[in-house]
């Protein structure tokens, strides 16, 4: 940043590393559409305005990268309904306003239910020590960054009025999906995730043809990654670059994988946008029945779920294209919604609650894209 004197509002400057890898990436040219699958990638995209920078021929879109955006309604219809039998439903914030098929946790807390947000398990956990005479359920939901923590609690033991609700995701299977179905070129792989299942889960997409870098969060680290995209692309290779080694190792964080194999086994998942996908979550094994919400409150919260349901079927919804642009298929400028009936005060749909949700980035930060880097 140059000051012209001590009295002039400073002057913005784009930073000499970013600059040179601009420079790269402009000498290339080269056609190339991007998917990255993280919402924090969407976010520092949004916010550093990256896309009004690179050239008309590279193309970055959004995947289904935030957690919150593809957890199903089905499963928020579960916790709804659990919160008004009676039990403590606690979540993280963000999940708190998604909408089910008839309304949200939020809703269902102005409603009377025991809603809470937490930061973490452990809250979760304590509030379950606090109050043993009631059932209190964590909403896990998350891809793989965010399973272990969930492992280790239960591994160490917890309440008996304490259990889980799971709506965990892995991610490889759905970037698979997608580069069956989906026009692109090559991937940005998810720094977060990668921290901890390595970059090795993500080989087989490199085996069919395609490019992948692990990034990094920050604009620097998104345009490193572009520029070593491009450099795959321009010897005509396909592999796996981890433009993140200050935080991800190939083989990733063994002691977390560990403890997420000795409580979860994989099985098909719903994705909201996408539907089914094979071998794409995690369930909480036959050991762990007991503290596996939606087997142990199964009779608490079925006639409640049915209500629901029943209201979902009345409800006049508002038209959301979340699933559209979950997969790059569209940008949210492009949802009729997006500005007007949609906002992050009255959102339609869950790309819009999330922080890390595209159109929540695309309105908070620049409906044009306009730069924020220079």
């Amino acid at each position: 940043m140059e000051m012209e004197n001590e009295n002039s509002a400073p002057k913005q400057t784009i930073p000499e590393l970013e600059k040179k890898l601009l420079e790269r990436i402009e000498a290339s040219a080269r056609p190339l559409r991007i998917m990255h699958v993280c919402g924090t990638h969407e976010r520092t995209i949004a916010k550093y305005g990256l896309r009004s920078v690179l050239p008309e021929e590279i193309e970055v879109i959004s995947g289904p990268g935030c957690p919150v955006c593809v957890t199903p309604e089905a499963d928020i219809d579960i916790a709804i309904a659990l919160a008004k039998s009676g039990a403590a439903v606690v979540t993280f914030g963000d999940m708190m306003r998604v909408p089910g098929s008839a309304g949200s946790l939020l809703d269902a807390k102005s409603e009377g239910a025991d809603v809470r947000m937490v930061y973490s398990i452990d809250d979760a956990v304590a509030l379950a020590e606090k109050k043993p005479g009631q059932e209190v359920i964590f909403f896990g939901i998350g891809f793989e960054t965010t399973v272990p923590a969930n492992a280790a609690v239960l591994l160490r033991g917890v309440p008996e009025n304490f259990s889980l609700l799971a709506s965990q995701k892995r991610t490889p299977p759905a970037i698979d999906l997608l580069a069956k179905d989906t026009e692109v070129d090559a991937f940005i792989a998810p720094g977060h995730v990668a921290t901890i299942i390595g970059t090795k889960p993500f080989e087989p997409l490199a085996k069919k043809g395609f490019p992948v870098v692990v990034s990094g969060f920050e604009a620097r680290d998104i345009l490193l990654g572009i520029t070593l995209l491009l450099a795959q692309a321009e010897a005509g290779a396909a592999r796996v670059d981890n433009g993140y080694p200050r935080a991800v190792k190939p083989e990733g964080n063994l002691i977390a994988l560990k403890m997420m194999e000795e409580v979860f086994e994989t099985s098909g998942s719903e994705w909201r946008g996408i539907g089914e996908i094979k071998d794409s979550g995690l369930v909480l094994k036959k050991e762990f029945e007991g503290q596996n919400a939606a087997k142990k409150h199964e009779e608490l919260y079925s006639s409640a779920l049915e209500e629901i349901r029943e209201k979902a079927e009345r409800k006049d919804k508002k038209r959301c294209i979340c699933a559209a642009i979950l997969t790059g298929k569209a940008k949210p400028s492009q949802c009729p919604n997006f500005g007007k009936e949609c906002t992050p005060k009255t959102p339609s749909g869950p790309c819009m609650v999330s922080l890390e949700g595209m159109c929540y980035n695309w309105f908070r930060y620049s409906r044009e894209g306009g730069s924020r880097l220079a």
